[in-house]
Order: C-alpha cells, then structure tokens, then sequence
C-alpha cells in the first residue's frame, strides 16, 4: 500500500496543502495521503513532533511521513529521509526528526544535490517528490548519501527520585487538558502505594481512570493512551482555569512511609 502521511503548520486556507498533494499525485494517483494535521501553530516545531511522535506507529509499517515544518528556516541544514521503527520520514534537517524518538535512526540519508533546487517552497519542490516516489516502491537510498547523524533538538525531560517525579506539561489539547511528560512506567516503579500529584495551586490524592470519573468543574489526572500523565478539569478549560502553560511544572510527591 503506497501511504504517505503529511505534517504541516499550513493551515487550510492557502494553496499550499493541495499544492503539495498535488505533486506527490502527479508522481502516483493511487497515493493514499492521510492528514496528521496541518493546524499546528506556525514554527512550533515541538507541537509537530509531539503529534507525529504520539501517533505514527499507529500507521501500518513501511509509511512514509512526510514532515514540512520550517523547511526554509537558516536552522536547516538541508533534507533528508530516516528509518525508525520500520517507517520511513522525509523532512528538513533542522531537529524536528529527532524528537521522535530516543533511539537513533536505523538509516540516515541526505538528500542528494541533485534532488534539491532553490525553491520558496521546498515542501512541494523537494520533499513531496521524495515522499511520493518511496512511498512507491524508490528506497530512501535512491536519493543521496549516507549521514553520521541527524540535527539534535534537546526534549524536557522529567526527573525522577524514590521521592519525587517533576514533570512539564508538553501539550495542551483542544478540550483545555494538559498532556505532562511524566511517564506511567516509571510512575508504575517508583509508586510506593501513597502519593499526592501537584499541579498549579491543586494537589490530587489519587489517581482516575477516565475524565467522568470525577464531578463536572472538578480536577482529574490519570495516565492517557499515550502512557503519559494527563490532568485537567472535567468539562472545563483546564489551562484556562488551573493557569497552567506548556511546560509548567507539574509534581509527584511519594510517602515512602505510606
């Protein structure tokens, strides 16, 4: 199955999304192309790779993601196509990739001079005929030279002691609820059976299983799909109402003596 996935900060009121599909289905109409999104906030590279990074592995192995996120920007250092979990990922080089994951890339390749033109829009011009051509059947090697290495975007990482796990929030969603960094598996080792979780001016005792477990305009927290932390205030804005941010701490506290 040729299946491109494609990540932008466009948004849907230019040409820019069509322009690019357009390409990738002048090179193979029988292109599936799936939206992650193209409503991230523009330059917010960090959003980009939180959605892409939370969902690509939903995606059969063997897709090709393509990522046009601040391909023009002076922080990129040209394009390229990684491996990683047995999918594919075409994007510029400028850090974003590298969010995606802990491990480094099975395969690193630069794209070749001979693929990249100037272009205002590298989107369309690059990296679409890339996508579509791996997506096809082309391996990624077809289209440059091996890389050492990819650019390194440092993430917030949580900190963890038998006492104490301190977290950020890493995404706020559409509903007002805050996605945290702080992890169930490590939550899972360190929990001696009593804790409290601290967020803003609240302090929650114990954790729920779902947002409706707890009385509407009340605070929730539990740990999501995603294996992470999540809070919030059921049928409320939370970080309207809480005052929390992206990357505002968030703590939990454990009673060893509990």
């Amino acid at each position: 199955m040729a299946l491109i996935t494609f990540t932008s900060d466009f948004g849907d009121r230019d040409y820019y999304v069509p322009a690019v599909k357009a390409k990738m289905l002048s090179i193979n109409p029988q292109l599936n192309i799936v939206d992650i999104t193209h409503m991230v906030e523009n330059y917010d590279v960090a959003h980009a790779a939180f959605l892409l990074k939370s969902v690509y592995n939903e995606f059969p192995k063997g897709t090709v993601h393509l990522v046009a996120m601040n391909a023009t920007s002076n922080v990129t250092d040209g394009y390229i196509g990684i491996k990683l979990d047995d999918h594919i990922f075409i994007g510029p080089n400028n850090g974003i990739l590298s969010l995606l994951s802990e491990d480094e890339p099975g395969i690193i390749v630069k794209l070749g001079d001979v693929h990249i033109k100037e272009s205002t829009f590298p989107a369309k011009d690059i990296l679409a005929p890339v996508a579509a051509k791996v997506a096809s059947g082309a391996s990624i090697h077809d289209f440059g030279g091996p890389l050492s290495g990819i650019k390194k975007m440092i993430p917030r990482n949580f900190k963890a002691t038998k006492k104490q796990i301190t977290g950020h929030i890493v995404r706020v969603d559409n509903y007002g609820n805050l996605i945290t960094n702080i992890t169930k598996a490590v939550f899972d080792t360190l929990n001696p059976g009593k804790f409290n979780i601290e967020f803003g001016r609240e302090t929650l005792v114990k954790l729920n299983t779902n947002y409706d477990q707890v009385e509407p305009g009340d605070c929730f927290a539990f740990f999501n799909s995603l294996g992470l932390l999540e809070i919030g205030i059921n049928h409320g804005h939370g970080a309207d109402l809480l005052g929390l941010r992206y990357d505002s701490p968030v703590f939990i506290n454990f009673d060893s003596e509990g």
